[in-house]
């Protein structure tokens, strides 16, 4: 994860002039990524063939893997699965979701160590709730509005992905070219002052009593985006944090 994490963040220069990717050859990043590819590649075929093994324990509870498995051996989805499409799942989950909620936890615990008062607030509510049952289940997280509003708070910060074109569109009077790398500029959104009162100000507050979630349909807070190609995880993620 590392290493996929590392190419993330290098310049492919394929990536903005898609002739001049040859020059990603000569780097050596071109070959890291196949080489890295290839490793996520047999440990997804070793998860697979584990979970088709048939000694595995049947009492054990079954997750999202098993269930893609169902449905390719009964071939019973409209479109046919394949394990390369399993294995483009497996990866969505490992490479999407790990460092992204790493990052969005470690970004709210430093908020909040940087303003004592709603650390104060979230810490009260917690043990409220909590009480002398020592932990928290995943359903105790509906009763945590002020976390909830914390996890909110933290969203206003982050970049979405780029996405890319696919066709010729007329975008605020700027004319995209089919297959063009677009960024929404989502840190512009999230300190709008027209939108957002004090947006310089980390205030979960603002978000108690409020309408604004992270589904996608406020605009205003879009950090999983927007429309047919929101994020996928965005529930799974949202609970993961609350439950972290």
């Amino acid at each position: 994860m590392k290493e996929t994490q590392a190419l993330f963040a290098s310049f492919f220069v394929s990536d903005y002039f898609s002739f001049l990717g040859f020059i990603d050859k000569f780097t050596g990043l071109a070959h890291r990524l196949e080489k890295n590819f290839k490793e996520f590649d047999i440990f997804y075929e070793q998860i697979i063939q584990e979970h088709l093994d048939p000694s595995r324990s049947k009492t054990r509870e079954e997750d999202i893997l098993d269930i893609l498995l169902q449905l390719w051996k009964n071939r019973s989805c409209k479109v046919e699965l394949t394990i390369d499409h399993i294995k483009a799942v497996l990866m969505n989950a490992f490479v999407g979701g790990t460092e992204t909620s790493a990052a969005t936890v470690v970004w709210a615990m430093t908020l909040l160590m940087k303003n004592s008062i709603a650390m104060k607030k979230a810490q009260e509510e917690v043990r409220k709730l909590i009480g002398m049952k020592g932990f928290v289940e995943e359903e105790d997280t509906e009763q945590l509005p002020y976390l909830k509003a914390v996890i909110k708070e933290t969203m206003r910060a982050p970049l979405l992905i780029p996405r890319e074109s696919c066709e010729n569109c007329i975008l605020g009077g700027y004319d995209i070219p089919a297959k063009t790398v677009v960024y929404v500029n989502t840190w512009a959104i999230g300190r709008d002052p027209d939108i957002w009162e004090n947006p310089e100000e980390f205030d979960p507050e603002r978000f108690i009593n409020s309408s604004i979630d992270l589904k996608g349909q406020d605009f205003e807070l879009i950090p999983f985006g927007a429309g047919r190609r929101i994020c996928p995880g965005m529930l799974w993620a949202s609970q993961l944090w609350r439950c972290l």
